[in-house]
């Protein structure tokens, strides 16, 4: 490859072509899967498709990956509105002479529903959850371009009925350590049901995001910018790019991160009448103790509601 141009040639062909593939329905299945993961990607605004050094790089950008030095972990909760809740893992070691590999698994429960009959008569409860298990791997395809893959199982339950499906997500990162500028793009969700529900067979809800960083000399700042969402239906350039990400990581100390972000679809989607309130902004917070890293998220949904995450990450 020859560099920058060839990287943002791939990911306009990967975009345009993803998006083809998704046009032929919007009707989508596991919706989860479009949730943030940790508490550092979400506190970012979900803006981390070109996050190095960090095993939930699975979730975002699988090539994200190779940039790992070490064995490394990271656990984390998340708490949704009403009586949802979630969490994520992730994993990621290498070996040796083959290249580096990592494992993710997120998972959401969605508590207990009363279950009536037509009349309203009560007959008991149930419940629902999603889960998604990706196995992936990465490596260095040359000096400072880096590729990866995972392969996920994905498994969705709600009263008794199931589905299940399998999905592939690949990504591509490129760096530029004179200038601490990095660019990525990455497709996740590629795949298909194996059982439906009841019977109809649903897309899953494919997902492609195009974006960059830089750290501006003098600053202790990661300045983070994507677009994501680019699969979904647009009948314009213009639209095709509607749903932009804005993260901003500030180093204050050795110990301390601050970080903020904005997601326009999370804007537009939450927006009631004519007022969205602070809906697609989030805010976070990092402390490094003892060898660990301990992440906190808020993420605002406007008159919805908030998000809280929390994670926590070590080397081993």
């Amino acid at each position: 490859m020859k560099g920058l141009r060839d990287i943002i040639i791939v990911a306009w062909i990967v975009a345009f072509s993803a998006g083809t593939l998704q046009a032929a329905g919007t009707t989508t299945a596991f919706s989860f899967l479009r949730n943030d993961a940790s508490a550092r990607a979400a506190a970012l605004a979900g803006s981390f498709i070109t996050v190095t050094d960090d095993p939930n790089a699975i979730f975002y950008n699988p090539a994200g990956l190779a940039t790992i030095a070490d064995s490394r972990g990271s656990i984390g909760f998340f708490k949704h509105l009403l009586d949802i809740n979630a969490g994520c893992a992730s994993y990621s070691t290498d070996v040796e002479d083959i290249g580096r590999f990592g494992a993710g698994i997120v998972y959401t429960n969605y508590g207990s529903f009363t279950e009536t009959d037509a009349v309203g008569n009560v007959l008991g409860t149930f419940t629902a959850n999603d889960l998604a298990l990706s196995i992936g791997y990465a490596t260095s395809f040359e000096e400072n371009v880096y590729v990866g893959g995972a392969v996920k199982f994905i498994y969705s339950g709600i009263a008794g009925y199931t589905s299940t499906a399998v999905a592939a997500d690949v990504g591509v990162l490129y760096t530029i350590p004179d200038a601490r500028v990095a660019v990525g793009a990455s497709v996740r969700n590629l795949g298909a049901q194996l059982s439906t529900y009841s019977g109809t067979r649903e897309q899953l809800p494919l997902d492609v995001t195009i974006g960059a960083s830089v750290v501006p000399r003098g600053l202790p700042l990661l300045l983070n910018v994507g677009f994501h969402r680019l699969a979904d239906d647009a009948t314009t350039i213009g639209e095709r790019f509607r749903f932009f990400i804005v993260g901003g990581e500030f180093t204050l100390s050795r110990v301390l991160r601050l970080r903020v972000g904005f997601d326009n679809a999370k804007r537009k989607d939450f927006k009631i009448g004519p007022s969205a309130d602070l809906a697609g902004f989030s805010a976070g917070v990092g402390i490094l103790v003892s060898g660990y890293t301990i992440d906190y998220a808020v993420s605002s949904l406007g008159k919805a509601g908030s998000l809280h995450r929390i994670s926590v990450s070590t080397s081993f």
